[in-house]
């Protein structure tokens, strides 16, 4: 039997265990030894399920992993090995690249295990120098294929490519710059830091680094921010990486059916479909806890590297979103997260100063509203700078000289421009606008809306609100001439009757006072570009050479 039918469900099962590893390797890490008995058990129980299903599968390279990875946590788990942080690095490593051993798996393209492999047998065995054995910085790629030109100056060099498949690579190479600039002055950065952000470069890069510091303190720095395949400190020498050997091709040799995954029914009678609607929204949605199980070790990564404490919470992860829609929200969330880690939340001395926990708090939540899923990512931290974005905003001609303040919906509008940042330099992030013209592009494509509330001292909140499909979409229908035209429910917050006795016209401008709001008019036919009608006769009128008080005179109720 061919067990090719069972990839999908492989692919489902492992990557909930693989979420489990990490979500148990955060709690490992900050119990530390005392509180160690639980994950390690988890942790191993969930590669022990791996290790079972991929050799049923017949994914050899996922199999041979585990087993390493299995091998290890058994030491650990008779006491024979420390919790530090040395073997935490390699557990958190060793997930990520279990991770991208089953992707590639079941994609059936080989993913380099070797590195891994080698640090796993090396701490398993007893008796080995683990630390000279990582400062060799081999891997499993030769010194040519480094694509990045080293940068001409002074300091240091430094050239790092990340692992194979590192997910976010642009994050975690940004990560890398920010750790290095605590251990020195970063000069130069080849491709420059934004091309890096944008993802604009294969798997390595190259900057220079004034310091006082020592190559091996250079290199920790560097591969603590995480995903670092190999590091080369110093000018270029062939030698000094050396060349790790090649991997060889995975033997995918036929396999029985497996035992553990279960068949298919077709003798399972069809659900009956009496609303289509509800069946395909029930067929496409899925837990936002898919995407949102990552964000824990991109938060724990990150404040690691920029030497700040946050305690990170969830919530509403069983929420459910269309999974095309679930697809798209994962880069917004990380930049309102990073956003949040390196402009919101203030290092542990400052807080304390400020009187508050050293530790900042940053919640991600999720939360279903009508029609809609709305995403926050809110933080305890100092706040947008109003005061800075205000007066560049004056510099940059966007904002009258005049204004004195900015509310929450002028400070949004502002910072979601694209390119307007309150940065001093172009290759550094010191403004919340970095960013946010991202998430407001990406969430308006998406048919949803963002709003962001800060106040100074307090915190900023992030609120996304989205729509739960993109399959299909709720809408109110508009008709303007032959043309019928879909208003999606997400953007209607209410419907009334317009008499044409309630309109006002405000500097030349037509206005609706509803409640205690003076509201903008927008007329459909106008906004797509179509003829006024005369109401009197049927017939058409040029809206450009006719002034809309002769229609609104000869309607007597508005026609859109």
């Amino acid at each position: 039997m061919d067990a090719s039918q069972y990839a999908d469900l492989f692919l489902t099962e492992s990557r909930e265990h693989v979420s489990a590893m990490n979500q148990w390797l955060l709690q490992l890490e900050r119990d530390g030894a005392a509180g160690s008995a639980e994950p390690i058990s988890a942790i191993f129980r969930a590669v022990h399920t791996v290790k079972g299903m991929s050799a049923t599968m017949g994914y050899v390279v996922v199999a041979e992993l585990s087993h390493e990875l299995e091998t290890l946590l058994d030491r650990v788990r008779r006491g024979e090995l420390p919790v530090n942080g040395e073997l935490m690095d390699l557990l958190f490593r060793s997930a990520d690249v279990l991770e991208s051993a089953i992707e590639g798996a079941v994609a059936g393209r080989d993913v380099s295990t070797t590195e891994v492999l080698r640090r796993l047998r090396a701490f398993a065995e007893p008796g080995v120098n683990v630390a000279s054995d990582r400062s060799t910085g081999s891997d499993d790629a030769s010194p040519n294929e480094w694509t990045a030109p080293a940068p001409v100056g002074s300091g240091t060099l430094v050239r790092i490519r990340l692992a194979p498949e590192t997910p976010l690579k642009g994050v975690r190479a940004f990560l890398i710059v920010q750790a290095l600039r605590r251990v020195g002055d970063v000069v130069i950065v080849v491709p420059p830091v934004a091309s890096l952000q944008a993802e604009q470069f294969g798997h390595d890069f190259a900057l220079r680094i004034v310091t006082t510091s020592s190559e091996a303190e250079i290199e920790r720095g560097t591969r603590g921010a995480g995903d670092v395949a190999s590091v080369r400190v110093g000018e270029d020498d062939a030698q000094k990486m050396g060349q790790a050997p090649s991997v060889a091709e995975a033997r995918r040799a036929p396999s029985p059916a497996p035992a553990t995954l279960p068949s298919d029914d077709a003798s399972a009678p069809a659900a009956p479909i009496g609303d289509l609607r509800d069946e395909i929204m029930t067929s496409r949605m899925v837990p936002v806890w898919q995407v949102f199980d990552r964000f824990p070790r991109l938060v724990r990564d990150a404040s690691r590297s920029l030497g700040k404490r946050i305690e990170f919470t969830i919530e509403g992860k069983d929420i459910e979103l269309d999974r095309s829609m679930l697809d798209e929200i994962g880069d917004p969330i990380v930049h309102l997260l990073r956003n949040a880690i390196d402009h919101g939340i203030e290092a542990p001395e400052e807080r304390t100063a400020a009187g508050k926990a050293p530790a900042g708090r940053l919640k991600l939540s999720a939360a279903r509203d009508r029609s809609a899923v709305v995403i926050r990512v809110s933080d305890d931290g100092r706040g947008i700078d109003r005061d800075r974005v205000l007066a560049r905003a004056k510099v940059s001609g966007l904002v009258d000289s005049t204004k004195a303040a900015l509310n929450d919906e002028e400070l949004l509008r502002l910072i979601a421009r694209p390119g307007f940042s309150t940065a001093e330099r172009i290759t550094d992030l010191s403004g919340r606008g970095v960013g946010i013209d991202a998430v407001y592009t990406r969430v308006r494509a998406l048919g949803g809306a963002v709003d962001i509330r800060s106040q100074p001292g307090q915190g900023t909140t992030a609120t996304l609100r989205l729509p739960l499909t993109l399959a299909i979409v709720r809408a109110l229908l508009a008709r303007a001439a032959n043309e019928v035209y879909a208003i999606p429910l997400t953007h209607v917050s209410e419907t009334v009757e317009l008499q044409a006795a309630a309109l006002r016209t405000l500097q030349g401008s037509e206005v609706i006072v509803l409640r205690a709001d003076v509201l903008p008019v927008l007329r459909l036919r106008d906004l797509v570009g179509l003829e006024r009608r005369d109401c009197a006769a049927g017939a058409r009128s040029d809206r450009r050479s006719r002034p809309a008080s002769t229609d609104r005179a000869r309607c007597p109720s508005p026609r859109w």
